[in-house]
């Protein structure tokens, strides 16, 4: 039976799992691997270097595999077969003193093809150090499980869980089956089946350890600004002015980029709510402004923006600093109230956000957010008066009389400092095709802005209020009254001349405000 002819790419053919060369009568020896007897004694590395090299003699004729050197007759193997050699070498070895078997000699070639010259080592010196020697494996076993059971459990002393441990083996094995190892052994193996389960320290820790896969962590790539985005609060180690005249410290609520980590938009805040999360969204679409008292460096159009390129597309930027407008598609965000609140929910829906929330109690879901906020603790909070340091440990002596800064304040301060943020270089940041220069914020936006394109997003006063939380309120002769302040506006006027034979009317906010 006749089979047909097929045409495969030689590149498809040689990259094929099941592509083997048949009936060669050449054999060649792998590639040497560099360094990979590196850490092993130096008897065993010259003894892999022996067999390394009769072998190497036995496949190709040539002791150390040069294609120059002068093939040895008894081992050519145009001339001889490989059984031929193999009895050859055996013959030649034992001559020399070294008792080797010609099963051995197979055995030793078929690893040295199979695994390069690291199947030339004693697989007892290559197999990986546990740290637990001879030990009892049903006292390692014993260990593993109580150290794994105290993931969520307070943290103990060594004696507690060696007590543990003891009723454990008794349980399952029975009265002085198993022996335990002295007070200083089990330490040590103590020390070493639980290495890094941060077993003896923050229990916070270990609980953040325990919850991390068994596996190789993955990677989130985003190929665009605004593909991704994370949204968190933390609390800001710095005291402010609150609106009440008390000071304390607050809380700083921040949204970032995957791709680019940009910080768009920050607000500070005695405590995060739900209109704090929308307003970010607004915000993170609205072009900054630079504010009065700002230096000209810090204008857009002194940039690496492509202001050129964008300004017509938004007249917006021509007073705008530099900092990005990036539009959100994906939003993640953890299960605070002020994520989860149908206010914020809302204003993802009515902005086309795709909202997200992470796994409970997984800060892993959300690591770049967690970073940026870190550093805005680091490298803003630090500089400014009335910073309290990280824990009580740190904290100065009257941190609370060094806070001459209003609330307000402090969020102009920040504000001028994302600029900065968005010119200095992230080590998360890098090209391929130059992966030892890090890019910042604006620059890795530059680059991706001309393959994701801009869209300008002009939000209306009405929908800035629709971000805003709804409550109902008595509307008065003089107007509404919020948070001690006196709200007036032409489309209330009517309202109260409506209700004057029933009292104040009770109605939804629903129209622009302005204070009295």
């Amino acid at each position: 039976m006749m089979q047909a002819a097929s045409v495969v790419l030689l590149g498809h053919l040689l990259a094929s799992e099941g592509f083997a060369v048949l009936g060669t009568t050449l054999s060649r020896p792998p590639l040497p691997e560099a360094g990979v007897l590196e850490g092993l004694p130096e008897e065993a590395v010259e003894r892999a270097e022996w067999w390394r090299r009769h072998l190497t003699e036995l496949l190709t004729g040539h002791p150390d595999g040069g294609a120059g050197a002068l093939v040895r007759a008894e081992y050519d193997p145009v001339v001889h077969s490989l059984r031929q050699r193999e009895l050859t070498k055996v013959a030649e070895l034992r001559a020399a003193g070294e008792e080797v078997g010609l099963s051995t000699l197979r055995r030793m070639r078929s690893r040295f093809e199979r695994e390069g010259v690291a199947g030339l080592v004693d697989g007892r010196m290559r197999r990986p150090a546990t740290g637990t020697g001879r030990a009892d494996p049903r006292v390692v076993d014993a260990i593993a499980r109580v150290a794994g059971s105290r993931i969520d459990e307070p943290t103990v002393s060594a004696q507690v869980l060696r007590r543990q441990i003891e009723r454990l083996l008794v349980a399952e094995h029975g009265a002085g089956t198993v022996r335990m190892p002295s007070r200083t052994a089990f330490y040590r193996l103590l020390e070493a089946v639980t290495s890094g389960q941060h077993l003896f320290g923050s229990a916070r820790t270990r609980r953040s350890l325990g919850k991390q896969p068994k596996r190789m962590f993955g990677q989130l790539t985003a190929a665009r600004p605004g593909e991704v985005m994370e949204i968190d609060s933390s609390p800001l180690d710095v005291m402010a002015i609150h609106d009440d005249g008390t000071v304390d410290r607050c809380e700083v609520t921040g949204l970032v980029g995957l791709a680019t980590r940009t910080l768009s938009a920050v607000v500070l805040r005695p405590s995060t709510k739900a209109v704090d999360a929308a307003l970010l969204l607004a915000r993170a679409t609205t072009p900054e402004p630079v504010r009065p008292g700002w230096s000209d460096a810090l204008r857009m159009s002194r940039s690496v923006l492509p202001f050129a390129s964008l300004l017509p597309l938004d007249e917006r930027l021509d007073k705008a600093a530099a900092v990005p407008v990036i539009v959100p598609e994906t939003v993640v965000c953890d299960h605070g109230k002020a994520f989860i609140s149908n206010n914020f929910r809302n204003a993802c829906l009515h902005l086309g956000i795709s909202f997200q929330p992470a796994h409970p109690d997984t800060p892993t879901d959300r690591p770049h957010i967690e970073r940026t906020l870190g550093s805005v603790s680091t490298m803003f909070a630090q500089y400014v008066a009335g910073y309290t340091g990280r824990s009580v440990e740190t904290r100065g002596k009257a941190p609370a009389a060094q806070a001459v800064w209003s609330i307000h304040e402090r969020q102009e301060l920040l504000q001028e400092w994302i600029v900065v943020w968005q010119s200095r270089p992230h080590d998360g940041l890098r090209d391929p095709l130059m992966p030892d220069r890090p890019l910042s914020p604006n620059e890795k936006y530059a680059a991706l802005v001309s393959a994701a394109g801009y869209v300008p997003v002009a939000l209306s006063p009405e929908e800035y209020i629709q971000l805003m939380p709804r409550e109902w309120r008595v509307i008065g002769r003089s107007g509404v009254r919020i948070n001690n302040r006196t709200y007036d506006a032409p489309a209330l006027t009517p309202v109260p001349a409506a209700a004057l034979g029933r009292g104040p009317g009770r109605q939804r906010l629903g129209s622009p405000l302005r204070p009295l």
